[in-house]
């Protein structure tokens, strides 16, 4: 099946800013899937200056490649891509994914039968051949605190003090979960339409937490499919997460609170994680002190609390 039918069935929609290897990757793996379906593949480039949309345009002239001349953001770029799409379901996949053949058609199945269903993603697997974690809870006071003070570590069979951990089943057709992680998502145009776009607000993280709890709120269910697998790069965790992502998670965390629970929220986020940074602190200074081989990690990850630290003695501005 060709894409770019009159009408298309799938709409699948990826953003892109810079990374020509990966982009060129996904799209070579859209082309093998041979999907059975009317479909259409919609990329957004956001600004890209290492030849990404030339790449595109000489090796995927079928591609609706949209040049935004800015980076815009994932939000607004996803948008973007959105406002374009004609498809009954789309498909948000990121550009460092490779897409597995029968990914697409197991889960649009699975909408089909299931029309109470908003949002679903597949199982990810990593370039280590892990299973990702691509499923995670709705941050709130409590399960920041857990993180906090390590309890989702001591009692990790206990649901009460799970923290941000998700349910996730490598092999269940659908498990009902809060979050889904923005690395490929199928929606509904039917439950789009009710809720509407990604928040533009939410720059680099956090539009996953907001778009999740808005489907949910609405009524629309949020699942994960273990029977459909693609291959995300990015999957993997680092070891030593660079203080600059750490704190712009922490930031879109707090505007998620600011957006959904008000001040009383916002108080209660930034004190957890006051306990969380402070607590990490003199963990990995005692680290620093008694395993010299840790001690790269130890200095690497006390700087990441002190730039966390600063952050939230700025005043924690977020576009509100």
């Amino acid at each position: 099946m060709s894409p770019n039918s009159n009408s298309p069935v799938i709409s699948v929609v990826i953003v892109t800013w810079n990374g020509k290897r990966y982009a060129m990757e996904c799209l070579e793996s859209l082309r093998s899937c041979k999907l059975q379906v009317p479909f259409e593949i919609i990329v957004v480039d956001n600004a890209s200056t290492d030849g990404t949309p030339e790449a595109i345009r000489s090796s995927f002239p079928e591609v609706q490649l949209i040049e935004t001349g800015a980076n815009l953001g994932f939000a607004k770029g996803n948008n973007i891509g959105i406002a374009r799409s004609r498809g009954e379901y789309l498909c948000l996949v990121n550009s460092d994914v490779v897409v597995a053949a029968g990914c697409i058609e197991k889960m649009l199945e699975l909408m089909k039968a299931n029309s109470d269903i908003g949002v679903m993603g597949p199982k990810m697997l990593c370039s280590d051949g892990q299973v990702g974690l691509s499923v995670t809870r709705l941050p709130t006071v409590w399960n920041t605190l857990c993180s906090a003070l390590a309890l989702n570590s001591l009692f990790p069979s206990n649901s009460l003090f799970s923290g941000f951990s998700g349910k996730r089943d490598s092999t269940a057709a659908l498990v009902d979960v809060e979050v889904l992680a923005g690395w490929f998502w199928m929606i509904s145009r039917r439950a789009l339409e009710q809720v509407g776009g990604l928040d533009e607000r939410f720059f680099m993280f956090g539009e996953d937490l907001d778009w999740c709890f808005r489907f949910r709120k609405a009524g629309w269910r949020v699942v994960y499919c273990g029977e459909a697998e693609s291959l995300h790069y990015g999957g993997g965790s680092s070891e030593v997460t660079p203080a600059r992502f750490y704190v712009e998670m922490r930031r879109a965390n707090m505007q998620y609170f600011r957006k959904h629970h008000g001040i009383p929220g916002v108080i209660g986020y930034t004190v957890a994680v006051a306990i969380h940074e402070f607590a990490r602190i003199i963990g990995y200074s005692v680290s620093y002190c008694c395993d010299r081989h840790r001690r790269t990690e130890a200095i690497a990850k006390v700087q990441r609390s002190l730039s966390c630290l600063r952050w939230l003695m700025s005043g924690n501005r977020v576009n509100a």
